[in-house]
């Protein structure tokens, strides 16, 4: 018999989680699997996957620097791999810390390991359960408001630091004309053998442009990062944070939700350093607000929707949408969409978009052409660097697609080329006209927006947020012209010739 084993997953990668925290080499030995059944299970992203191997690799070397013993294995299988460890090393036990995928926590509960309960986020679901008590329905904001209080977060008193819960009508503004340089440049580093040795083992699998260190891929690269943001971006991070533009991909985005996923860092210490920053006086409260709103609010209440509704609400299709994913999707020069081209064309890039790119554009997009939303769900996961199921299930099924028929979100999130148009600079220049209904150019988002409402109008005019966009769209004087436009369009996305 020998040390304890504590079985460290690839998005648990943090000396302070769960079985880990009070683990030490005299203690307990660690295990580490890369199962190359998880690898070649579909064509990931080469960045993201890049990301996730590199990740695990590197802790393994700081884990060991520290002293531990540590088995990094390769396996066909987490199973196997865990099998063989035990086999060879004959642990007294093996504790797990509580999985972050629902598939993961099906396994580890068949197999002979202690599961630790998880701190890796600041709402457990047990903590959510007692927040959602006898209530019949739930906001976010609600949430958001009892997190802010209980982990005393922007508070003076019982009262909201500046006598408000939520600055987002002052976080909404369009780009701007001209300054698209304003905005500071994310860091990259240089990569090493490590890397390079990864994107061998990766790439024949893969997709996408190799990695240029853009992702840090160590717990020292994510702190630098986390640094860079509060210090130069997080200043200015709110007014323009719905914004798009083809010019600059990141703008004044935090670009940490890698490192907070995979456990490079940890949730609490981010909105410590930005309430920090903002009390010292270097942060107006508009940008703290909104971003650790983002963190303590939006990112735990998916969290917890995932917990609740699993497993049943990943397969949930409550509007039918059974279009293919089309050809664009995969092949860019499948679409003259200028807004297509320039979120896909980041997205083959950098594994990376910003969340109203994905929400308004892929999302909006994929909605009102009735895309099936699990083929939705697996194209982000696998392309995604910040990828993980319990992100992408909610946000996809509820928040962006509305699959789960208005358990998450009130309303469908369906905008036509008005909005492309007024947060974005894609439509100038465009090879479609964002205020046309029919013709051969008429803009798809526009034409469809409206023939979303029009198939859709019995479920939605019963909707008080969206039954005045349904009214409108019955009273359209050239509604019989523009559903046949629809069809044309729908044919040509299938074709990859829109």
């Amino acid at each position: 018999m020998s040390l304890p084993t504590i079985w460290v997953f690839g998005d648990q990668l943090n000396r302070e989680i769960g079985a880990l925290a009070t683990a030490t080499p005299t203690t307990h030995q660690i295990l580490m699997i890369e199962s190359s059944a998880k690898i070649s299970s579909r064509r990931w992203h080469v960045q993201r996957a890049h990301f996730i191997v590199a990740s695990m690799r590197k802790f393994a070397n700081e884990l060991r620097d520290a002293g531990f013993q540590v088995d990094y294995r390769h396996a066909p299988s987490m199973s196997e791999g865990l099998r063989d460890h035990v086999a060879e090393f004959r642990p007294d036990e093996v504790l797990v810390t509580e999985p972050n995928s629902y598939a993961s926590r099906m396994l580890v509960n068949k197999l002979n390991v202690r599961v630790v309960r998880s701190d890796q986020f600041l709402c457990h679901p047990s903590e959510y359960q007692a927040f959602l008590g006898s209530r019949k329905s739930i906001k976010m904001e609600d949430f958001y408001r009892w997190q802010r209080k209980r982990l005393v977060v922007l508070m003076n008193g019982d009262e909201p630091v500046g006598d408000r819960w939520n600055f987002d009508e002052e976080n909404r503004q369009p780009p701007p004309k001209t300054g698209h340089d304003r905005w500071p440049q994310p860091h990259t580093y240089a990569l090493d053998e490590t890397d390079q040795a990864v994107v061998e083992t990766v790439r024949g699998n893969c997709w996408g442009e190799f990695p240029i260190g853009q992702w840090a891929t160590t717990r020292q690269g994510a702190l630098e990062r986390l640094a860079f943001f509060v210090e130069h971006v997080l200043p200015v991070f709110g007014e323009h944070e719905d914004a798009m533009l083809k010019s600059n991909w990141h703008l004044a985005h935090s670009l940490l939700s890698p490192y907070l996923n995979n456990g490079l860092l940890l949730p609490g210490e981010v909105v410590e350093a930005a309430e920090s920053a903002f009390r010292e006086g270097k942060v107006p409260l508009n940008s703290a607000e909104g971003f650790i709103r983002q963190i303590i609010g939006w990112r735990e209440y998916i969290w917890n929707c995932y917990w609740q509704w699993m497993p049943d609400y990943a397969e949930m299709n409550a509007l039918g949408a059974t279009r293919e994913l089309p050809p664009m999707f995969t092949d860019i020069s499948k679409t003259k969409m200028a807004c297509m081209t320039s979120v896909l064309t980041g997205v083959n890039s950098r594994a990376y978009s910003h969340h109203i790119e994905r929400l308004m554009v892929l999302g909006n997009f994929a909605l009102i052409s009735g895309i099936n939303p699990q083929q939705l769900t697996q194209w982000m996961w696998n392309s995604y660097v910040d990828a993980a199921e319990w992100v992408m299930v909610p946000n996809i099924i509820g928040m962006s697609q509305y699959a789960d028929g208005g358990m998450l979100a009130t309303k469908p999130y369906a905008s036509g080329g008005a909005y492309i148009d007024r947060m974005s600079d894609h439509c100038k220049g465009c090879a479609y006209d964002r205020k046309k209904r029919t013709g051969s150019d008429a803009c798809p988002f526009t034409v469809l927006y409206w023939d979303f409402f029009l198939r859709h109008q019995d479920r939605f005019v019963k909707n008080p947020r969206v039954a005045r966009q349904v009214r409108a769209a019955q009273q359209l004087q050239d509604s019989d012209e523009l559903q046949v436009t629809a069809v044309s369009i729908l044919r040509k996305l299938d074709n990859g010739e829109l």
